[in-house]
């Protein structure tokens, strides 16, 4: 697998000599001459770096640095057999979540090489056969429970019992502009996304297997980011795919808010942007993927763009507060965790937060095919009713919208 792009690693190393990392230059360049253990141990020197601060005070020479690591021991480890191309592509997804974006298109071109070769040999009908078995119980695990009363004993007191978050059918822009977006009011669009391959291709779960199987992807473990139990792990897509099917809550496994269309092309082809993210001169900040079980839930928070949520698979209940009431809230006073409330709808203490008791919020039941509108600083708590794969689509504009006339 040939690597390319002399000048740019020529600069790059230069610059990690110039922050005192001269042994990784050493080990990077025995790497480029074919030494797979030197390789390895320059991925590892640059590994520590990306851990001995926090995320944003690790420079970005460093982060690439890690990249081209990546893409030394892919290079050595991909012209092997199938184990060794699946360690080759391990690297290469690891540069491209890890790494900086100096190289990124080498690591895209590399990947597509890794890819291409592993579906010309015994791979694409492993995962195939792997797969089979599970169809049935994915379709089951999407449909979810359909009976209310039994959705309603999962949800937080008084769901569904208030005010509805607003539905239409597809809408033109002119009019989403007009009823919404200036006004900053929730509402849930259905028929807008069913040309997207997606809603049928997401849905064979031997397709997910054969574009994504072998990839790796960071997921959240635990019942939310805001407990002390929650953790972070890089497994492969197949791995994840099993864990769907664990009734363990303490190891609920979710791929949250990851840039999945960057990193697997083929599954960006089956999405589309809607038009909507274009309204008040809109500048698209992210496309993220929300992918997991039945139970996934994200707590009480905030986002400061403009948010259209896509659910593509299964069904999801939202519930919103307006930004007006955030004080009633109780956000979080730890600075990473400022956009989330200390609220939790699930147990909820009125005794410790007695002004969120009686707050008036909308809510509702996101089902296949609907978009839902989230305005900034809307506070949002989302549960999942069943298997569920979303996509998140945020937007900033370059004016303010000015209020409802």
């Amino acid at each position: 697998m040939a690597t390319g792009g002399g000048e740019k690693r020529a600069a790059l190393l230069r610059r990690i000599t110039e922050e005192g990392g001269f042994v990784f230059v050493a080990s990077a360049e025995k790497a480029a001459a074919g030494d797979v253990r030197a390789a390895e141990a320059a991925r590892e020197m640059a590994w520590e770096q990306l851990h001995s601060a926090p995320r944003d005070e690790v420079g970005d020479a460093w982060r690439d640095a890690y990249a081209l690591a990546c893409l030394h021991v892919a290079a050595l480890r991909g012209a092997g057999g199938d184990d060794d191309r699946r360690a080759a592509l391990r690297a290469l997804d690891m540069g491209l979540i890890m790494g900086g974006g100096l190289l990124r298109a080498e690591l895209e071109d590399a990947i597509a090489r890794v890819v291409a070769d592993r579906r010309g040999g015994r791979d694409g009908d492993r995962e195939a056969a792997s797969a089979a078995g599970d169809v049935e119980r994915w379709k089951e695990g999407i449909a979810g429970d359909r009976d209310l009363a039994d959705v309603l004993k999962l949800l937080p007191v008084k769901s569904l019992s208030r005010k509805k978050i607003e539905r239409r059918s597809c809408i033109p822009l002119e009019a989403f502009i007009r009823d919404y977006f200036i006004c900053e009011s929730p509402v849930i669009l259905s028929g807008c996304i069913d040309h997207w391959p997606a809603r049928t291709k997401w849905k064979d779960i031997k397709y997910l297997e054969r574009i994504a199987g072998d990839r790796t992807i960071p997921v959240e473990v635990g019942k939310n980011y805001a407990c002390t139990e929650w953790k972070q792990e890089l497994i492969t897509f197949s791995q994840f795919l099993e864990r769907m099917w664990s009734s363990d809550s303490a190891n609920l496994t979710y791929l949250a808010q990851h840039p999945l269309f960057d990193q697997l092309k083929e599954l960006r082809e089956d999405i589309t942007v809607p038009e909507y993210c274009s309204a008040g001169g809109g500048e698209l900040q992210s496309i993220s993927a929300w992918f997991g079980p039945h139970g996934t839930l994200t707590p009480l928070h905030h986002d400061l763009h403009h948010n259209l949520f896509a659910q593509v698979l299964g069904r999801k209940y939202f519930r919103l507060y307006p930004a007006s009431v955030s004080v009633e809230l109780y956000p979080q006073t730890e600075t990473m965790l400022s956009n989330t409330s200390q609220v939790d709808l699930d147990n909820f203490d009125e005794k410790e937060f007695p002004k969120a008791a009686d707050l008036e919020f909308m809510d509702g039941i996101l089902e296949e095919g609907d978009l839902l509108y989230i305005p900034p600083k809307w506070w949002h708590y989302v549960r999942s009713l069943s298997i569920s794969f979303s996509v998140s689509f945020w937007w900033r504009t370059s004016h303010l919208p000015s209020g409802c006339s």
